[in-house]
């Protein structure tokens, strides 16, 4: 047990026991997009989501439900292409089909019904061509990249999976990914695609708007004593800061003029997974999800718009108790939710930092589609 919350060993969605990720994408040719499947260990995961966004793509999120008849998922689907990338979930479906996992619905092994949920992100024409977008062979081939990995792996961020064709503000978006271990023991950690009609920079001063959040509240990531750590930067020289506006400016007006990457008003959404290792119902899951919101809400501003159809799914491995096993009554119920209170607080501290990742470890993309300038070469 630790003092106080700090990053798992991976500081990613994979410090969550069990979980694996797996990334696929199609680049050149007039592509630039991608699917990200999150695998669970066989047996699934208690799931849950939450929909703010005024504009979203989903698939199966219904059967998340609490009140609903499916306990647990195999695997949750992350992907570009609008609502036609959800077709990448179809590929994920006969995948675990294959393996023999997913709803149990026969005598036979064999008879399984597999629950994929998925949400999918607008970014159609940015790699040039209108129609390049995720299909059922791009999901099987992120899942199988998923369950080639090692438990426990690091995970490949920004420009890869549903994160390859992602702009955020016209900024270069991506995947990003951060775990808390809290003094309890249990690991929370989340993954997202930054996808925003939105922005995840403040325009006064060029800083991270999860990094402004940091500054004012760093505790709450738990930073490792004598690690780096980039939750916390210094405000863009003022000059710096004015050039890398303009160069914005210039690449929203170059990409106008390039293909159907202007969609206008933009049309985005920003995808996440939030995970833990605790026992958690499905009703506190969906907590977990709902909660999980108000982390991106701290990182890209304005955020749930219209144009949005940001989705927060939480998994829950049930891995570790909230309370002992022999505590029981009023004191198992207190107990209880004192600890659901600790792991609701770390889903939106981990969704924060993961946006930062994200917005870190994004690269430059200049091509038929459009312009879409990283963080990192606009500020250095």
């Amino acid at each position: 047990m630790t003092n106080a919350p700090a990053p798992g060993a991976m500081d990613a969605l994979t410090d969550v026991a069990g979980i694996r990720v797996g990334h696929a994408r199609r680049r050149g040719d007039g592509a630039l997009t991608g699917t990200t499947v999150v695998l669970t260990a066989e047996g699934g995961a208690v799931a849950a989501v939450d929909v703010r966004g005024g504009g979203p793509g989903t698939r199966e999120t219904d059967a998340l439900d609490p009140r609903n008849l499916v306990q647990r998922v195999e695997a949750v689907v992350l992907t570009g292409g609008s609502a036609y990338g959800l077709e990448a979930a179809s590929g994920v479906m006969a995948w675990l089909e294959d393996c023999g996992r997913g709803f149990r619905v026969g005598p036979d092994p064999s008879q399984v019904v597999p629950v994929v949920p998925a949400a999918a992100l607008f970014d159609l024409g940015r790699g040039g061509d209108w129609r390049a977008r995720p299909d059922a062979a791009l999901g099987r081939e992120a899942a199988e990249a998923a369950a080639r990995e090692d438990v426990g792996a690091p995970v490949p961020q920004g420009n890869v999976g549903a994160g390859t064709g992602a702009v955020a503000g016209g900024m270069k978006g991506g995947v990003g990914t951060a775990s808390l271990v809290l003094p309890s023991g249990a690991t929370v950690a989340a993954l997202a695609v930054l996808n925003a009609a939105g922005s995840a920079v403040d325009p006064a001063t060029g800083v991270l708007y999860g990094q402004m959040y940091s500054q004012t509240y760093g505790h709450a990531y738990g930073q490792m004593a004598g690690q780096p750590y980039e939750g916390v930067a210094e405000r863009p020289d003022p000059a710096r800061h004015a050039a890398a506006q303009q160069r914005l400016a210039a690449a929203r007006e170059e990409s106008a003029k390039r293909s159907a990457a202007s969609v206008r008003p933009p049309l985005n959404t920003t995808l996440a997974v939030v995970a833990t290792d605790a026992a958690l119902t499905r009703a506190q899951a969906q907590k977990l999800a709902g909660t999980a919101h108000d982390g991106l809400a701290r990182a890209v501003r304005p955020v749930h718009l219209l144009n949005d159809g940001d989705t927060v799914f939480a998994l829950a491995t049930g891995d570790r108790p909230l309370v002992a096993e022999d505590v029981f009554g009023d004191t198992a119920v207190l107990l209880a939710a004192g600890a659901l209170n600790e792991i609701l607080a770390a889903g939106a501290d981990v969704l924060t930092r993961a946006v930062v990742k994200a917005a870190l470890a994004a690269e430059t993309v200049d091509g038929p589609g459009g312009v879409f300038p990283s963080y990192r070469e606009l500020y250095g």
